[in-house]
């Protein structure tokens, strides 16, 4: 059996932040009132014991189940009724169900900070419904030195990235909606603990260049309770533009080409008391993909909005 499993990381590494399906994020059909502060606490448990080499699934019986949990801080704030901006950082913990003699142990730490800018571009009322169209940019840069090339236990791609999204969504009177997007997150160079790797050639260097990636997502939602729940099914899909596959017997790499497509179901509750508190829940689970884990994720967090000062007229 290989000894090596492909992680969740480049599959999440496309923007930690902005793959979240939370609540008001750069990637939502939501805007912050202008003044309007939220915070998010979320915590997130996938795991996986089947993954893509290159376009084949296997599965490891070495490590077995390899688990990863994710606590999220994030803050979102409206500068104006148009443009709101966004932060957030995760502490990462990975695992795995089966001891390896200690070769292989998991490891624990802050993975990367994320800053967002979202842009409402476009409002149109309707007799059905009402169209929006949205403009994102999100940045991230690793918040600490882990080891970017510990596969299948690294806790991100330790590379710097940018992404720029274009969202649209239509909502119905009845409260059903659609909301698409679509984006490219261009991905820099990481740097590895060892001088040479192969990647479709042999490279004499310790760094490594992280394929780039579009990304889709097509989401069917609904609100009830007078818009105090809102749930959501969703389908989005990531392929990079390079990159090399994880070889026979060989632990993968930041250099991979790394495709997924991921289904995943959202909910989230808006209480009317106290004021300002909701909580948000997701499940996900990857249904295909090249040189990516088959990852089932599963998180729940709390939200609190509130106005930091009271917008002049």
């Amino acid at each position: 059996m290989k000894k090596y499993l492909w992680q969740l990381i480049l599959l999440m590494g496309g923007i930690s932040l902005s793959n979240l399906s939370l609540a008001q994020t750069p990637t939502d059909g939501l805007m912050m009132p202008k003044g309007d502060i939220c915070f998010l606490l979320n915590y997130e448990y996938g795991e996986f014991d089947h993954y893509w080499e290159g376009e084949t699934l296997r599965k490891n019986g070495t490590i077995a189940q390899v688990q990863r949990r994710t606590a999220m801080v994030m803050a979102a704030y409206g500068v104006t009724k148009r443009l709101d901006v966004y932060a957030g950082l995760p502490y990462v913990t990975t695992t795995s169900t089966t001891p390896n003699g200690g070769k292989f142990a998991g490891t624990s730490g802050i993975q990367d900070l994320t800053l967002g800018l979202k842009y409402e571009v476009l409002r149109k009322k309707g007799e059905k419904g009402e169209w929006t169209a949205f403009g994102s940019v999100t940045f991230s840069t690793p918040a600490s030195n882990y080891l970017s090339d510990y596969q299948p236990y690294s806790l991100g791609i330790g590379a710097p990235q940018l992404a720029w999204r274009g969202l649209t969504e239509y909502e119905l009177n009845n409260g059903f909606y659609l909301r698409a997007q679509g984006g490219y997150i261009w991905k820099g160079y990481t740097e590895a603990e060892r001088e040479y790797y192969y990647n479709n050639g042999s490279y004499y260097t310790s760094w490594m260049d992280v394929p780039s990636s579009w990304v889709y997502e097509a989401v069917l939602g609904k609100w009830f309770a007078n818009k105090s729940l809102r749930v959501e099914l969703s389908y989005n899909s990531s392929r990079s533009t390079s990159g090399d596959d994880i070889r026979a017997y060989n632990a993968p790499q930041p250099t991979n080409k790394v495709d997924m497509d991921r289904v995943g179901v959202f909910a989230q509750y808006f209480f009317k008391k106290p004021k300002g508190l909701g909580l948000v829940a997701s499940y996900s689970r990857v249904i295909d993909g090249r040189n990516a884990p088959e990852m089932a994720a599963i998180s729940a967090g709390v939200t609190y909005q509130f106005g930091l000062f009271t917008p002049k007229n």
